[in-house]
This record gives structure tokens, sequence and C-alpha cells, in this order.
């Protein structure tokens, strides 16, 4: 039998790796899950109701740990964690593979075949195993409600006897997963909705929820896009000419959401200090590029700063803030690719290490670092 643990993660991660669906579906395939006792509390998944589900309820992380085949986390597990595990157990999470290093490569020294979930391929078998995009639609749903709070006014136009209240003016910048959740969230709000993104096939995506389309439309933009769908690095040309078309509609917005990120790189500088000194009073900024230093120049990690009135929002972990959402989600993610590792007739690991979605995901194995874009790092 397959035995799985799931440990509770620290203190600022709300979230957790299993759902009672998943418990269940996973223990319909024959697999053992064991659970550290109030690991679910934060997700609203309690003790009780992961029991229920199937699930063995551990009184410590050692004891879930224990003769464990498989770990599943949301974060990137510790030394000691990985150390408790069978001999060349698997490790699956968000490890953030790009940070840290040398706590990975001790990681990797463990012997563990660590899985790092941020890696896996954009094909159409693993969409239902992309984290990625489950959690970035929640984080930009909820950039655009904490950005209406912060306003302190109203977002839709409103006609009164008394006068008319104007819509708010919101723009989107980077019309990935997390920015077209935010542009339509933002619509639903009744606001007027504008957004730009380096990617030649944003521009329709954005026009189809309803938002005009801001950028400089070159031949370097036509070539913008890698193969995998990601932004490319622009040249310093262009970016020079996208940062001034940016800094003459800024000026006369009243909510910016910025969702730029490069895999692997620091976040793109979108968003310079001369362009927050130009915006009105009361205008909101809500950064989701904050963990990987911003995409605007003020922006400090998990605070909120002001400067001339108008607020800077870091958040953190802004899917977080919706762990009961996030966690079934990122559970779901989860169980998807298990599914593909687990062999259903003997009820035993049968992880098929040539699997396009396996050698996309494996960071490490045997000891070492194996993933091609960190090796020599």
């Amino acid at each position: 039998m397959v035995t799985i643990a799931v440990t509770a993660e620290p203190a600022d991660e709300p979230r957790v790796a299993v759902s009672p669906e998943t418990v269940k579906k996973l223990a319909a395939l024959g697999v053992q899950v064991k659970v550290e006792s109030g690991a679910g509390a934060r997700s609203r998944f309690s003790d009780e109701v992961l029991r229920a589900a199937g699930a063995e309820i551990a009184g410590s992380a050692a004891e879930a740990l224990s003769g464990a085949d498989i770990l599943l986390r949301v974060r990137r597990p510790s030394a000691a964690e990985i150390a408790a595990l069978k001999p060349g157990a698997l490790v699956i999470a968000m490890l953030d593979p790009y940070g840290d290093k040398t706590a990975l490569g001790a990681l990797a020294a463990s012997n563990a075949a660590l899985f790092s979930m941020e890696f896996m391929p954009r094909i159409t078998r693993a969409q239902s195993m992309d984290v990625l995009s489950s959690q970035a639609n929640l984080a930009g749903y909820k950039a655009v409600v904490d950005a209406a709070a912060m306003f302190q006014q109203a977002m839709p136009m409103m006609m009164t006897a008394a006068g008319t209240v104007p819509a708010a003016k919101v723009f989107i910048m980077g019309a990935g997963v997390a920015g077209l959740q935010a542009i339509a969230t933002a619509r639903r709000l009744g606001a007027q909705v504008t957004a730009t993104d380096v990617r030649p096939a944003a521009k329709e995506q954005v026009a189809s929820l309803g938002a005009k389309f801001v950028a400089v439309e070159d031949e370097e933009f036509k070539q913008a896009q890698t193969a995998a769908g990601y932004a490319k690095p622009m040249s310093a040309e262009y970016q020079a000419k996208q940062a001034e078309l940016v800094a003459n509609h800024i000026k006369n917005q009243d909510i910016v959401i910025t969702t730029a990120l490069i895999p692997g790189r620091p976040a793109p500088r979108l968003i310079t200090r001369a362009m927050v000194e130009s915006m009105k009073p009361g205008a909101i900024i809500v950064d989701l590029a904050a963990e990987r230093g911003g995409n605007c120049e003020l922006t400090k990690p998990g605070e909120i700063v002001e400067v001339g009135g108008v607020r800077i929002y870091g958040p953190l972990n802004l899917a977080g803030d919706l762990a009961v959402n996030a966690s079934s989600l990122y559970a779901k993610n989860l169980y998807a690719f298990l599914e593909t590792l687990i062999d259903k007739k003997e009820k035993t690991l049968a992880v098929n290490w040539d699997d396009e979605i396996v050698k996309g995901t494996l960071v490490a194995r045997g000891g070492a670092i194996v993933h091609p874009s960190l090796q020599g790092a």
C-alpha cells in the first residue's frame, strides 16, 4: 500500500495539500493518507472531516511522515521532514525552485525525488495539474476585491437624482491567468477597465472580457511570446516606449493591479516612482509580483506604503487569503498528478520517469539536482 503524508504548513501559509474530496479519491485508489493533526484547520478542513473522508490523523508531523512513500506539501518542506520519509520517497510541493538554491541543494542531497509543481508543463494533458493557474486565478480575483475595499469609493457608475458617480478606472498590467481574472472581476464590479501585456495573444483575450488593450504594438511586440506561452524579456528600446505609453495612461487611473512575472527572473519593473507621483491621491496599486521584488519601484513586500496619497499594497499570498478555495483547487491539482504515479491495479507506486509530466516537474533525484533549468545553479 502506498502511504502519503501531509504535514502542517508554516504560520504564514494557511493552505493545505489535501481536501476531504481528494482524501476520498486517494482512499479509493487504495492509498493510505496520514495527515498531521490540525494541518487543514485554516482551510476549514477539520481533523474530523478529513478522518470521515478516510484519512488517518497523526498526532505529530513525525508520526505522519514515518514510513511514508510520498510527502505532499504546499510550501517547500524542511530537511528534517524529508529525512523522516522512506529512502527515495517522493516529495511533491510548490518548491520555489529558483529561491534559496543552497537550501534546495541540501534537500536534493537527501536522495528523495523532489517534484516542483511550478514546473508543470503547459500541455493539454497537464491542465488539471497546473497549480500556477489555479492559484493565480484566485489571486487575480482577490487583488481586485482588496483594491476595491482600499479605494473607498464606488466602482460602478451610478446615476442618481443628486448626480452621477463616475465608474472607477482600473488598469491591469499583465494579462496572464491572474490578470485576466482581475479584468473579469473589475468588469463585474462595474469599473472601466484597461489592460496591457507584452504578449500579442493577450490582446484578443483582454478584448473578449470587455477591456481595452493598451500596448506599443511594433514588430518586437509581435514576437514577444515563448513557445510555452510565457512573456519574453523585452529590449531596452521597447521597454522605454512601453514605459512612456504606460506613464501617460497611469496618471488617470484609480486602481492599478500588476501581475507581470517571468519564471526564474526578478519581477520586471513596470511602475516607477515618477509614475506613482503622477497618480491622483486616493489611487491604489496592488502589486502581485511583490514576492519577486515587485513590478512597482516603491513596493514593500507584505506591506501597504503611501506615497503622495497613493497606496501601494504588496501582498505575499493572496491565494492563501482564500484558503478554502485555494486548498481545494491545489489538492485537486496534486491528485491529478498523483493518479499518473500510482498503479491502480497493483496499488503501488509506478513512476514512469520518461513521462513528459514527470520529467518536466522532477527537480532532484538520486541526491542531485536534475532539472535542466536548474543545472549549474
